[in-house]
């Protein structure tokens, strides 16, 4: 964070919206959410904690501006014939954004956030799937799969991270009074996490997230008009009725 004698030069650049959201962020990057308050922010900022009021109407204003600068860093789904790579690298991004910023996937979970850049990303990825050929229904279902795979793999992450941060030793020490011998296939699955064999190029997100995309494709497909087509348009067999001979 900034030293004293930066705290002095920041002092001729005029406060703003931008520039408080942005020392509030910084801050909850270091520290985590916890550490971010009016106080803290109007120290690294060298102000009174009242000029901050100028700017923000309150510490939930803070964090609504936060969230907001967190999802502006989504890469929208493009246009174009792949809504398959399309949403994969959006989700990508919205993934990275989220581990770069980890205390925002609580927050946004919370409702905390949902303002323009929100409802942008929303409206873009909910449009690039009807226009892929997904129906309204099928569009809401996609929807959810995404944002709770998102979600879910970053809150993981974030608690994997923090206990090895804290307790680097513990899952080993944990492993070493366990007997191996009773539990083969967790003992095997803890080793490829400490020793990360299991990944073969490809992240546990990025697997999951193919799962989804292949699982989507094959009922956007099952769905489409010309697999409709496929089934019904074979040439319908008319049953034969005996010819009756006059009496």
């Amino acid at each position: 964070m900034a030293r004293p004698a930066d705290r002095v030069a920041e002092r001729r650049v005029p406060l703003s919206k931008e520039r408080v959201l942005r020392t509030a962020m910084a801050i909850a990057d270091q520290g985590g959410i916890d550490s971010l308050s009016m106080r803290r922010l109007a120290q690294e900022l060298g102000v009174e904690a009242m000029s901050l009021y100028h700017y923000v109407s309150s510490k939930d204003d803070i964090l609504n501006g936060i969230v907001e600068i967190v999802v502006a860093e989504i890469e929208l789904p493009s246009g174009g014939k792949d809504w398959r790579a399309a949403v994969r690298s959006s989700a990508i991004s919205f993934h990275d954004a989220l581990a770069r910023h980890r205390w925002a996937a609580n927050l946004i979970m919370s409702g905390i956030g949902v303002g323009t850049a929100r409802v942008r990303y929303m409206e873009a990825l909910l449009g690039r799937l009807r226009e892929a050929g997904f129906s309204a229904n099928m569009t809401h279902h996609a929807y959810h799969a995404l944002d709770s795979h998102i979600m879910g793999s970053t809150l993981w992450a974030a608690g994997y991270s923090a206990l090895a941060k804290a307790d680097p030793g513990a899952v080993q020490r944990f492993v070493q009074k366990l007997p191996v011998a009773d539990y083969p296939y967790f003992a095997e699955h803890v080793d490829q996490h400490l020793t990360k064999s299991a990944r073969d190029g490809v992240s546990e997100f990025e697997f999951g997230l193919d799962l989804i995309l292949d699982g989507l494709e094959k009922v956007r497909s099952a769905s489409s008009p010309r697999s409709s087509t496929r089934r019904t348009d074979r040439p319908i067999r008319r049953s034969r009725r005996p010819t009756r001979r006059p009496s």
